[in-house]
C-alpha cells in the first residue's frame, strides 16, 4: 500500500518522497481509518487526500469553503493527470448535472463541493447512488465555534456523512487548530477513532516581523517595500474595503513601472479585492493576481482561504487581525512553495481600539442560542488578546506562534525565559535577529499580578493571613484583579474583602492600561489562564511557578519603534531582497530552509548570477505557456521547480524528472520546451 502511494506521488506530482507526516496520513486513509491532520500551510495537506483519491475505488468528495480554491485545485489536478471537477453555484443546473453524471460514471476521481451544496436535493440524490470512498473536509477548523473562522454551514457535514448508505473513510484537514478546536472537529464531524497527526505549526521559511507604526506612515512604508521588491508577488491585507481601494490607488500612482515589461504589458501594480465588489470584478482581480499580470493584491480578509498561488513572496498586514488563527492563515499564504518569504505586521494602539469595537457589534447566528452566541463573542475577545500579545511580545515570534497552538518544542525554545527571548534564536524573525524595539521591565507588575491571583483564591483575616480557600466558582475575572491591585473600593468588590489581601493597592501608582496589558501578556505567555465560558475566571497557567523564581524577569515592548526603517530595505542588496530579510537582519542568521529546524548559511539559498539569470528566463517561458493555456503560471511549475531546473539544468527526460515537482504528465506537457530553453542558455552544467 505504501509502495503504491509512493509510486502515485512520483507519477502525478513528481516528488520522490513524502514530506513529514504525509505518508502516515495517506497510509491510514488507504487502510480505511479516519484521520485528523493538522499541518501548516505549504506542508502539503492536499496531497494527503489526493493520493488516496488516485488509488481508492469510487469518488473522493472534497468539502471546501471557497469556490476560488476549487477552480485552482481542479485545474492543477487535471494538469497533473488526475481527473477532477467541482460543483458550485457558478454553474448552471445543467452544468452541475453533467459533472455529477460524469462522477457517477467513474470519469471523475475527485469532486470538490462547498458545504452548502451537501444539503441540496440534487447532490443528496447523487450521494445516495454513487460509491463514495473518501470524504475529505478541508479547512476543518471552520466547524468549531472556538476557532476564528467558524462557519455554521460546516455543522451539517456530520449529518451528511451519517446519511450515506455506506460510510466512507473521513479525513479532516486544517492548518490552524488548538487542542480545543481539534476536539470539536472530531466530535462534530463524527470521526471514528481517528488517527490524529499534528506535524507542527512552524513555517521556517517565513521571516516574521512586527512594526508599531503610526497610521499615517503605513502607506509610505508599503510603497517603499513594493518598490524595493519589484520582481516579487505580494498580498497586502487591510481592515476595511475603503482602505484596500485607497492603498491600491496609492501603489499604482507611486510605484514605478516594473522593469522588463513591454509597452503592451503596461498596467497596474496593484489591484483591490473586497467583498463589496461584484463577482466579476473580484474574479478579474483574483485572476490578474494569480496569473502574475499584477504583482500585488490589496485585500480584506475576504481574499485568501484556499488561494493556491505558491509564489507569494511577502504578506503585509496594514492593520492588526482579530486573532492569531486569522493572522496565521493570512500570513501563511506567503511561501507556499517553501521558498524564503516575509510576513510583516504593521500595527498601533488604534488598531486594538478598532478591533475591540468591532467585537462589541452585533453577532447573530441562527444556528446558535443566545447563550452560545455570548460564549462565542467572549471567545473572540480571548482570541484578540492573543493577537495583541503577539504584537507586544519580546520573545521569538515563531516560538510565540507555535506555543499558541500547543507546540512547546518550537524554535528558540531552549533558553527562553518569561517574555524575554533567550540566547537561542530562530534566525527567522525580527525579534530574534534585529531587536530594533525597546522594552519596559514589568517584572514587579507581573509578580504582583501573580500574587493577586493567588490572594483571591483565599479568604484573609484582618492581619492579611490566608484562612479558608474560596470555592473555585467564585473566582474573579481580569477586571477585578486589576482593580484590586490598584486599590479600588468599588462596592462590587466588597464580598472579597480586598483590603485584607497583601496585594491590595500594590500597583496603585501604575497606569491601569499597563497593568491590563501585562496581565493579558501573562495569559498569552502561559503564566496565567483565563477560563472559557460565561465566567472568564483568571487562574494560574503552566508557567505560573516562574513568576516566583528569584531569577524571573519579564519585559514587554514599548509601543514606540525606532525611526529610519523605511520600506524594509530599500537599500538592501539583491541577495537579501531574495531572502525577504530587511537590511538590518544579519546575513549570518538568515532563517532556516524549508523542512529544517535551524538557521543555515545565507549562501544555501542564494543562487549565483548565472543561475538567477536562468531562473528569470524560465519564469518568462512559464508565463508564456500559462498565457497560451489560460492558466496561472504556478500551475505550470512552482518557483521551487524553476529554481531546481536552474540548478540542475536538465536536458534529458530522466534529468527533468529529477526536478522537484515534475511528474510524468508535466514532463510530457512542458518538458521539451523548458529543456530547449535551458539548452539555449548553455546546456547542462
Amino acid at each position: 500500500m505504501r509502495a503504491a502511494a509512493s509510486a502515485a506521488l512520483e507519477r502525478y506530482f513528481g516528488y520522490a518522497s513524502f514530506r513529514p507526516g504525509q505518508d502516515g496520513v495517506v497510509d491510514a486513509l488507504l487502510r480505511g481509518r479516519d484521520v485528523l491532520a493538522v499541518m501548516p500551510t505549504g506542508a502539503g495537506k492536499s496531497v494527503c487526500y489526493q493520493i488516496p483519491a488516485a488509488l481508492l475505488p469510487g469518488v473522493t468528495v472534497v468539502i471546501s469553503p471557497l469556490i476560488s480554491l476549487m477552480q485552482d485545485q481542479v485545474d492543477s489536478l487535471n494538469d497533473q493527470g488526475l481527473a477532477a471537477a467541482f460543483v458550485n453555484g457558478t454553474q448552471t443546473p445543467d452544468e452541475q448535472s453533467m459533472v455529477l453524471a460524469q462522477a457517477a460514471d467513474g470519469q471523475v476521481r475527485i469532486l470538490y463541493v462547498a458545504p452548502e451544496r451537501l444539503e441540496t436535493g440534487r447532490f443528496h440524490d447523487f450521494a445516495m447512488h454513487t460509491p463514495i470512498s473518501l470524504v475529505a473536509v478541508d479547512e476543518a477548523h471552520c466547524v468549531s465555534q472556538w476557532g476564528q473562522d467558524f462557519r455554521s454551514s460546516y455543522l451539517g457535514i456530520g449529518d451528511f456523512i451519517r446519511s450515506l448508505p455506506r460510510r466512507p473513510v473521513v479525513g479532516a484537514f486544517t492548518a490552524t487548530a488548538t487542542e480545543k478546536v481539534r476536539c470539536d472537529i472530531v466530535g462534530l464531524l463524527g470521526l471514528a477513532s481517528p488517527q490524529v497527526t499534528v506535524t507542527g505549526f512552524d513555517r521556517p521559511n517565513l521571516y516574521f516581523d512586527v512594526i508599531n507604526m503610526e497610521r499615517k506612515r503605513k502607506a509610505a512604508w508599503i510603497v517603499d517595500y513594493v518598490v524595493a521588491h519589484p520582481d516579487e508577488s505580494g498580498i497586502v491585507y487591510c481592515a476595511t474595503r475603503k482602505e484596500t481601494e485607497t492603498l491600491a490607488g496609492t501603489l499604482n500612482q507611486s510605484v514605478p513601472q516594473r522593469p522588463g515589461m513591454g509597452a503592451g504589458e503596461r498596467g497596474p501594480i496593484a489591484v483591490a479585492y473586497h467583498g463589496g465588489m461584484n463577482a466579476d470584478a473580484r474574479g478579474r482581480a483574483q485572476r490578474d493576481f494569480v496569473t502574475d499580470r499584477v504583482p500585488v493584491v490589496v485585500a480584506t480578509n475576504a481574499f485568501g482561504m484556499g488561494i493556491d498561488k505558491s509564489n507569494v513572496r511577502y504578506v503585509i498586514h496594514h492593520n492588526m487581525p482579530e486573532s492569531i488563527e486569522a493572522y496565521y492563515q493570512e500570513a501563511g499564504r506567503a511561501g507556499r512553495d517553501g521558498e524564503p518569504s516575509r510576513c510583516t505586521l504593521l500595527w498601533n494602539e488604534s488598531d486594538i481600539v478598532t478591533r475591540r469595537r468591532l467585537l462589541d457589534s452585533d453577532y447573530d447566528n441562527d444556528r446558535m442560542t443566545p447563550e452560545e452566541q455570548e460564549t462565542a463573542q467572549r471567545n473572540r475577545r480571548r482570541l484578540l488578546d492573543g493577537m495583541i500579545g503577539y504584537c507586544r511580545t519580546t520573545e521569538c515570534l515563531h516560538r510565540y506562534m507555535t506555543r499558541y497552538f500547543g507546540q512547546e518544542d518550537g524554535p528558540a525554545a531552549a533558553g527562553d525565559s518569561g517574555a524575554v527571548a533567550g540566547t537561542a534564536t530562530c534566525g527567522a524573525c525580527a525579534n530574534c535577529c534585529e531587536r530594533t524595539f525597546t522594552t519596559i521591565d514589568v517584572t514587579a507588575i507581573a509578580r504582583n499580578i501573580s500574587r493577586c491571583v493567588h490572594d483571591v483564591m483565599f479568604d484573609h483575616d484582618e492581619q492579611g493571613r490566608e484562612t479558608t480557600p474560596r470555592p473555585v466558582r467564585r473566582g474573579v475575572g481580569s477586571g477585578k484583579i486589576v482593580r484590586i491591585l490598584r486599590g479600588s473600593q468599588a462596592q462590587d468588590l466588597a464580598w472579597l474583602k480586598p483590603e485584607r489581601m497583601p496585594s491590595f493597592g500594590a500597583l496603585k501608582d501604575e497606569p491601569e492600561a499597563r497593568v491590563r496589558d501585562v496581565l493579558s501578556q501573562m495569559a498569552t505567555d502561559g503564566h496565567l489562564v483565563i477560563a472559557d465560558g460565561r465566567l472568564p475566571i483568571v487562574g494560574f497557567g503552566p508557567r505560573a511557578a516562574e513568576t516566583v523564581a528569584p531569577d524571573f524577569r519579564y519585559e514587554i515592548k514599548r509601543v514606540e519603534r525606532r525611526a529610519g526603517r523605511s520600506g524594509a530595505g530599500a537599500a538592501d542588496g539583491g541577495r537579501m531582497r531574495r531572502l525577504g530579510v530587511s537590511a538590518g537582519a544579519p546575513s549570518s542568521t538568515v532563517f532556516g530552509a524549508a523542512g529544517t529546524n535551524g538557521p543555515v548559511d545565507a549562501d544555501a539559498y542564494v543562487p549565483g548570477d548565472e543561475e538567477e539569470a536562468l531562473f528569470q528566463r524560465l519564469r518568462g517561458l512559464r508565463k508564456t505557456i500559462a498565457q497560451e493555456i489560460g492558466k496561472p503560471p504556478y500551475i505550470v511549475f512552482s518557483d521551487r521547480s524553476l529554481r531546481d531546473m536552474a540548478r540542475i539544468r536538465p536536458v534529458t527526460d530522466a534529468q527533468f524528472l529529477a526536478v522537484s515537482g515534475v511528474g510524468e504528465r508535466k514532463l510530457q506537457a512542458y518538458g521539451r520546451r523548458f529543456m530547449d530553453e535551458i539548452a539555449a542558455f548553455g546546456g547542462a552544467a
